[in-house]
């Protein structure tokens, strides 16, 4: 964009507008659908990404040592643990207050405002993990960079699930969607298949969210199982617009996240 400012004569304007006239608009690339998500550098997830480490030890309901941290207000000793998953290898790390003697979004928003301020740790994007939508949207205001809302589900029925969604959109945060509507967790194979099918139809169709940073969470506790929770996903992405890879997530891999 060409222009002038506070002090410059309608000639030079002239002059500008003469100059750039027969000069072409930038075409605007086409970039292949991809999860993009950055903290303050970009971390992208596509077709040939592997598997995605997330750092949870910033979680008051994982980590003992963490939630003592932070009931203490020792922030900085936190921060220290932060820092180390990124240190050790985490590409994500999973930000958790819920934690019923805090006030779980004072104290998210504090947490997120001092690691703010460290970029070795404000690299990587933030999943901001709570099971309290006023969490979540306490952690949106703060986060720097495009992160991800772990995670909203139809629970609470189809109106607050679509509430909900269009504020992750409209914060522009990736999201998980877990495998639970108004009858409760799926428990099922069909279950699971059908709940996913429901939500990511919700999403695209109805909110407009982009279907390449949606994560489906079907509820398993282990990596066993792995294959057939992909089975899953990709169940529910029949008709998907162009290029989307469904996402899914797998919990608890002891042996493959080492973080």
């Amino acid at each position: 964009m060409a222009g002038g400012c506070c002090g410059t004569t309608p000639e030079h304007i002239a002059a500008i507008a003469r100059e750039v006239t027969p000069l072409a608009p930038r075409a605007v690339p086409q970039i292949a659908p991809a999860m993009r998500l950055s903290g303050l550098e970009p971390f992208n997830i596509d077709d040939s990404s592997l598997f995605v480490n997330v750092g949870e030890r910033t979680n008051v309901t994982g980590s003992k040592a963490f939630a003592r941290m932070i009931l203490a207000g020792q922030f900085d000793e936190a921060l220290a643990v932060a820092r180390q998953q990124v240190e050790n290898g985490a590409q994500v790390i999973d930000i958790n207050m819920d934690e019923a003697m805090l006030d779980s979004a004072a104290a998210m928003t504090r947490f997120l405002n001092l690691l703010a301020s460290e970029p070795d740790i404000a690299r990587v994007p933030i999943m901001i993990d709570s099971s309290k939508w006023s969490v979540i949207e306490a952690g949106l205001k703060c986060v720097q960079g495009k992160g991800i809302v772990n995670s909203i589900s139809m629970k609470e029925g189809e109106a607050e699930f679509l509430r909900q969604a269009e504020l992750v959109r409209r914060y522009g945060a990736a999201v998980i969607v877990m495998a639970f509507d108004e009858q409760g967790q799926a428990d099922t194979y069909e279950r699971k298949i059908s709940i996913c099918e429901r939500a990511y139809r919700l999403l695209v169709e109805q909110v407009g969210f982009p279907a390449e940073d949606i994560v489906f969470d079907p509820n398993i506790s282990r990596s066993p199982p792995a294959s057939r929770s992909t089975t899953i996903t990709r169940s529910t992405s029949s008709r998907p617009p162009p290029g989307y890879a469904p996402t899914c997530r797998a919990r608890r891999c002891p042996v493959a996240c080492p973080t």
